[in-house]
């Protein structure tokens, strides 16, 4: 039924009904609406957890060092950034795809005092990334290698760029978990890196290689529709996983709803605009993915916020010495 007709239809009865005589009814109390529920107020984090975040903000940085235009990490583990604050960790491979192929870049270390694999993805650096990062093509995913994500779709650009670096690292990952047994995945990842780190988590995760695996990111871009986000929040929680957004950073908001993207959950907030951050400005996100208390509850401006999206601890993406990176302070090795 038409709109213009219903609303005739519902006047002339109205009227029709007055005209009929009947005794006064009491009148019925309004029922009253049902409150909505409060959104859960983030909450602190440890000093403990403060310090883990700032030293995988470390490894991350350390990844702007590969490609092609970069100084690199040398045997066993020096580099321009921040090497120097892991002189435990190995170096076992850096890879650089190519501008053709995505440009994804990172690097492979083992870490024999804490038995992890640490596994960094590189963040956006070139036009083929930033066409990559905004691309808004989506394709239906495929989980690894049988589990069910029904009407799941993916940033068809991200799922490029974790092909490509599957190829090359995929194999390299299996040998090491079966040469050293009981270590943990670590993945860190930034930007671009974040999407891909985040596709690979799930991947391995998928894979019979019996090892725990972590997942911290930095400004993480959305990977796809609401069917995957709630597909990586089953898969992991919030000690596996940890998404890390900051104020001033519009890529967490990328791309946006109504082209049908959505976050997962997972998050954690740096509140401050500027560095350096303190611990009482990170909190854990206790909102669900879209937590208007924190990244999802700011606008959003692309202009002049590069800063933003870089900020995190310390600045990331120059692969510079310590004293150049903009961030006062320094954190000790996990």
């Amino acid at each position: 039924m038409r709109l213009a007709t219903f609303l005739h239809l519902t006047v002339a009865s109205l009227g029709l009904a007055s005209a009929i005589p009947s005794p006064s009814p009491s009148p019925l109390p309004s029922p009253s609406p049902s409150p909505s529920p409060p959104t859960p107020r983030p909450t602190n984090i440890t000093q403990a957890l403060f310090d883990e975040f700032t030293s995988l903000s470390e490894l991350v940085d350390i990844a702007y060092c590969v490609g092609t235009l970069n100084s690199g990490i040398d045997v066993p583990f020096t580099c321009l950034s921040y090497c120097a604050h892991f002189p435990s960790l190995t170096l076992i491979k850096t890879w650089n795809t190519g501008l053709k192929l995505s440009d994804s870049c990172g690097y492979i270390a083992l870490s024999p005092g804490d038995r992890r694999i640490i596994v960094a993805f590189r963040g956006t650096y070139s036009l083929i990334n930033a066409l990559a990062d905004l691309s808004l093509a989506r394709q239906e995913y495929l989980p690894y290698p049988d589990a069910e994500c029904n009407g799941c779709t993916v940033h068809a650009g991200f799922l490029e760029s974790w092909g490509q670096t599957e190829k090359i690292i995929g194999g390299v990952l299996g040998d090491l978990l079966q040469q050293y047994p009981g270590y943990k995945l670590e993945l860190v990842g930034h930007s671009l890196g974040a999407a891909v780190a985040a596709l690979a988590a799930l991947d391995f995760a998928g894979r019979a290689w019996n090892a725990d695996i972590r997942v911290t990111t930095f400004g993480e871009p959305k990977g796809g529709n609401k069917e995957f986000a709630g597909f990586l929040d089953r898969r992991f929680d919030n000690t596996s996983y940890r998404r890390i957004t900051h104020i001033n950073d519009p890529v967490p908001l990328l791309p946006f709803e109504s082209l049908g993207y959505h976050h997962h959950g997972h998050e954690y907030y740096i509140s401050a605009p500027h560095l350096p951050c303190t611990i009482e400005d990170v909190v854990k996100c206790e909102g669900g993915a879209e937590d208007p208390n924190c990244v999802a509850g700011t606008n959003f401006s692309m202009f002049g916020s590069l800063m933003g999206h870089r900020d995190y601890f310390h600045r990331l993406g120059l692969c510079l010495p310590e004293q150049w990176s903009g961030r006062r302070g320094r954190s000790e090795e996990l």
